[in-house]
This record gives structure tokens, C-alpha cells and sequence, in this order.
């Protein structure tokens, strides 16, 4: 099982992020966060390796990018939760749940008040 928290804003469909490990940030670390609209933590992490590359020599540099990309993997989700409440999502429950449909329908289940904002975004599309 896993946990994800749910992300609301009042004018915005819900968002569920998973909780753990990131491999996508892992191997692809300021583009995936650029990609999942987490811009801020993107620029500071290019800005990273890019100094990182630019002040150390080879051996050191390794180990160091080595340590950022493993630290992207551990914070990647945790970055994007703080992207979002930047951009005005309040952090809801934590659910638990086998993927992110069932996550979304427990979410549902617990706060019905939230099922009109799907309607209003899929006629908006």
C-alpha cells in the first residue's frame, strides 16, 4: 500500500501526490521538476549541479552529483507538495491506497463536497 496526500484549491480539481522515493527525479532531476511545474525547486537544483560542475574536479564532482541526484530522488515529491502551496493548494488527508484511482476514490468517499469540481473541469475541457 501506498500513501498519498491530497492537495486542494478552491478553484481547482484535487491533486494526489504518492509518498516515497522518486525515481523520475532521480534520474532526470531539474527537467522532472520542471516538467511537474515545480519551477523554483528546478532553477536551484540546475543551479547546483551546474556549480557543482563548473567548482569541483573529477573525483569530487562525481561523488557530489552522485549526492544531489540521490537527494532528488528522496525530496522530488516533497519538492512538488511545496511548489504546490506556492501556487495555493492546501495540503488534505493522507490516504493510503493501492494506486492513485483508488486513493482518488477514497478521497471522494471522505469529502463528497469535492465530486462537482471533476464535473465543472471536464465540461471546461
Amino acid at each position: 500500500m501506498t500513501s498519498w496526500t491530497a492537495h486542494l484549491r478552491r478553484d481547482a480539481e484535487p491533486l494526489l501526490l504518492r509518498d516515497g522515493f522518486s525515481w523520475g527525479c532521480l534520474f532526470f532531476g531539474p527537467i522532472w521538476l520542471a516538467a511537474h511545474r515545480a519551477g523554483i525547486p528546478a532553477a536551484i537544483s540546475l543551479a547546483a549541479y551546474v556549480l557543482t560542475l563548473a567548482l569541483t574536479r573529477d573525483p569530487v564532482s562525481d561523488i557530489l552529483l552522485f549526492g544531489l541526484a540521490w537527494l532528488h530522488g528522496l525530496s522530488g515529491n516533497d519538492l512538488r507538495r511545496w511548489s504546490l502551496s506556492l501556487r495555493g493548494y492546501v495540503e488534505g488527508p493522507v490516504l493510503v491506497a493501492a494506486s492513485e484511482l483508488e486513493a482518488l476514490r477514497r478521497l471522494l468517499t471522505t469529502r463528497p463536497d469535492l465530486a462537482p469540481r471533476f464535473a465543472s473541469a471536464g465540461a471546461a475541457r
